[in-house]
């Protein structure tokens, strides 16, 4: 860990994400392989179970959401995501015996608490992923398994999103091989890849942390912007659309890609920054041809005189030709994208706020549970 002093704690939290995930990475894994023991409260929460519910709020359920893509794809498993906070007032017919998974920082979440508490109701058996393994949630629910982030002080979630993702990760590969959807030579695959992550994350930080702050001069000025991705990359742009209004109090939205010219096209123009998720994985056709849609956008949104700023992969020519400044992420897998990716929108968050003398850690009408070591 770096010596150096940090101004606020949100800068520092999301310069000891490298390490979270390595911690994290250490607690589920044995080299290339899952720690079975890690898993076994989770084997018994899936027995008999065909389906997942994932609750959560916050940037907690747009984890969710990329863990519902990583679970169908990985394991084939039906999910459905639901906001912690709407989940007490559904039908109890939504889905046939469920396992439960709640999602949540602290653990103490009221509306995830509450949801937590009706689904074991229902007779679900319940799985938490949280930052504590001392928390309510992580004593409530059948299996607990928590990540490793540490103590995360500011209110804006940096350190405690990235290793969820990671658990999801882990979890989404148990339940493939669990369900016969995965065999181990490609489960071990897969881990090796995520062991790469830490060192991929801290070698793109310092380059990140340069370019964010002229980054934030193009939204602060304007005070709303859209942030568009496709697929995997789609809560991603909802992420960062919430660090900016969370940190920032810019007014900014999320949107899937595509969606862009069925409404919200119509607030575009010279005044409203576009960020732009566009990176891709040339390995994978799927990933290839949500970004050739993306470039296809991107080229008429510049000719309506749109300011875009993107995100892209190391080596792209094309994406820095349409964009006003781009940032990019190393390559790696398509599923492991999201983790680095959010990265420099929380970093563009972070400099957008402080840029308006905004106290980034304890932002106004927020709060935070935060349990001590």
């Amino acid at each position: 860990m770096s010596t150096r002093i940090f101004p606020h704690a949100m800068l520092r939290e999301i310069h000891e994400q490298p390490d979270a995930l390595a911690r994290t990475l250490d607690a589920y894994t044995q080299g290339d392989q899952l720690r079975e023991e890690s898993f076994s409260c989770a084997l018994q929460a899936l027995a008999g179970r065909n389906s997942l519910l994932i609750a959560a709020s916050g940037s907690s359920r747009h984890a969710g959401l990329i863990g519902e893509i990583l679970l169908e794809d990985f394991a084939g498993m039906p999910v459905d995501v639901e906001y912690a906070s709407e989940f007490i007032y559904r039908s109890t017919q939504t889905m046939t015996s469920p396992c439960f998974l709640v999602l949540s920082q602290s653990g103490e979440t009221a509306d995830t608490l509450e949801a937590l508490r009706e689904a074991k109701a229902r007779g679900a058996s319940t799985v938490a992923i949280t930052n504590h393994p001392g928390s309510t949630m992580a004593h409530l629910a059948h299996c607990s398994l928590p990540t490793e982030a540490g103590q995360e002080m500011a209110i804006p979630s940096t350190k405690s999103f990235t290793t969820q993702l990671l658990v999801l990760n882990l979890f989404a590969l148990f339940v493939a091989r669990v369900r016969g959807r995965m065999t181990r030579a490609i489960t071990e695959a897969h881990i090796a890849q995520l062991h790469s992550l830490p060192a991929l994350l801290q070698s793109a930080l310092h380059a990140w942390e340069q370019a964010a702050p002229g980054l934030a001069e193009h939204v602060r000025a304007p005070g709303t912007c859209l942030f568009l991705g496709r697929g995997i990359h789609y809560p991603i742009a909802r992420e960062g659309a919430l660090k900016m209004k969370e940190s920032a109090y810019i007014h900014a939205e999320g949107y899937p890609t595509g969606e862009l010219k069925h409404g919200p096209n119509a607030l575009v123009g010279s005044t409203t920054p576009l960020v732009v998720l566009a990176t891709h994985d040339p390995r994978s056709a799927d990933s290839v041809l949500r970004y050739q849609k993306t470039v296809s956008l991107l080229e008429d949104l510049q000719a309506q005189g749109a300011p875009i700023l993107a995100v892209a992969t190391e080596g792209d020519e094309i994406i820095p030709r349409l964009s006003r400044q781009c940032v990019f992420i190393p390559p790696c897998p398509e599923h492991l994208t999201p983790i680095l990716e959010v990265v420099p929108l929380q970093l563009l968050a972070y400099f957008a706020a402080i840029h308006s003398g905004i106290d980034v850690d304890r932002p106004r009408n927020l709060t935070k549970a935060v349990l001590h070591e």
